[in-house]
């Protein structure tokens, strides 16, 4: 479970993420949050439009309908793979769904069946709509589900999750079909694979380059930064700090994340340029790839 983020750390995770991003209207004001409560945030939820056309299906998300009001989501993935955002904080998506499959998704269990229907879903996930007819013929091109996977995964990334935390409507609320045109598992696969740094669609005897083994630590996840928290890389995170003048250790830096830590890396973040909200001393994924952390510790 986590706190929603800020309409700027989506922006930076999805970019950070090689997203292409749109920001439609008054997106970062737009939601629902007159009508129930928004977080504590659980996953990420996936579905299909019913509707073709890029635009025609941003209105839709973006103004909703007669009967039920927009934003119908956080954002709209087109079938080139470009995210549109439609909606920052509750959004007339989820609806209601299983309790069973809302705490397999916080335990990162394996699903049970969506049998009921007795538990907001509106308040726990964020919603991506993907444009497509949903009738089993449209197609997926791979760089929409490309797309899905990279969202997702930056999402998951930021808040800590795995790829478990991602789910599709037809997994929460019983009668719903979508995603329909490929599988959730096989989505939460590639979800898996960026996660861990293979690229979402590659592998050994998929055709593409593979990367070579990165030399800089790679971001843990902002869960992965709380009090408690014991590991090398937060020794090597505080002295690049120090190196970068944004030390605010009395002693250390040391492997135990500490309140010096999070000041420190908010003087990091307020180098970076980043206000507020988005300088709050908990790593974000392009404030971590800047810093450079050796991956040897």
């Amino acid at each position: 479970m986590a706190q929603p983020m800020s309409a700027s750390k989506l922006v930076e995770i999805l970019r950070a993420e090689g997203v292409t991003v749109h920001e439609v209207r008054n997106w970062r004001a737009h939601n629902r949050n007159t009508k129930g409560p928004w977080g504590p945030i659980n996953g990420v939820m996936i579905h299909h439009t019913v509707t073709s056309g890029t635009q025609n299906s941003v209105d839709i998300c973006y103004s909703g309908y007669s009967g039920l009001p927009g934003p119908l989501c956080h954002g709209v993935i087109d079938k080139k793979g470009h995210v549109h955002l439609v909606g920052n904080g509750r959004a007339n998506h989820a609806g209601l769904g299983d309790s069973d499959v809302l705490r397999a998704v916080v335990n990162e269990t394996k699903l049970p069946p969506d049998n009921e229907a007795d538990t907001d879903g509106n308040r726990h996930f964020y919603g991506f709509e993907c444009v497509n007819l949903g009738d089993g013929k449209d197609p997926w091109p791979e760089a929409q589900k490309d797309a899905i996977a990279r969202v997702a995964a930056a999402i998951c990334r930021h808040h800590g999750w795995s790829e478990r935390s991602v789910i599709g409507h037809k997994e929460w609320q019983p009668g719903k079909q979508d995603p329909r045109g490929f599988t959730m598992d096989g989505m939460r696969g590639r979800i898996a694979d960026r996660l861990a740094g293979k690229g979402g669609g590659g592998g050994k005897d998929s055709g593409q380059p593979q990367k070579p083994k990165p030399s800089y630590a790679p971001f843990p996840g902002s869960g992965f930064f709380h009090i408690g928290q014991k590991a090398a890389v937060i020794t090597a995170m505080g002295r690049r700090l120090v190196a970068e003048g944004c030390s605010h250790y009395e002693r250390g830096p040391g492997p135990e994340w500490t309140e010096a830590d999070r000041t420190s890396y908010a003087a990091w973040q307020r180098k970076l340029g980043f206000k507020g909200k988005d300088a709050d001393g908990i790593p974000g994924k392009a404030s971590w790839d800047r810093l450079k952390v050796p991956s040897d510790g």
